[in-house]
């Protein structure tokens, strides 16, 4: 089992309430340790790879609402 970390730059997250929405939901998947969000908008999802894939929280993440910045 390998434990990975995936970063996502959001476009409208920061707060306190939105960490803790991020929190909730993505706790959901299988496999994921630990999330944590930054107050410019960058999300931090640690798991594990038996559970959880990168695409899968991706999804997740647009599932609840939350748009990801695209990168140049």
């Amino acid at each position: 089992m390998a434990h990975l970390s995936a970063y996502f730059s959001l476009e409208n997250a920061g707060g306190k309430h939105d960490e803790k929405r991020l929190k909730q939901g993505l706790d959901t998947l299988p496999g994921v340790t630990g999330v944590s969000v930054s107050g410019s908008g960058c999300l931090a999802v640690d798991y594990d790879t038996t559970g959880a894939r990168q695409d899968e929280i991706r999804q997740k993440v647009q599932e609840l609402g939350y748009q990801l910045r695209q990168t140049e």
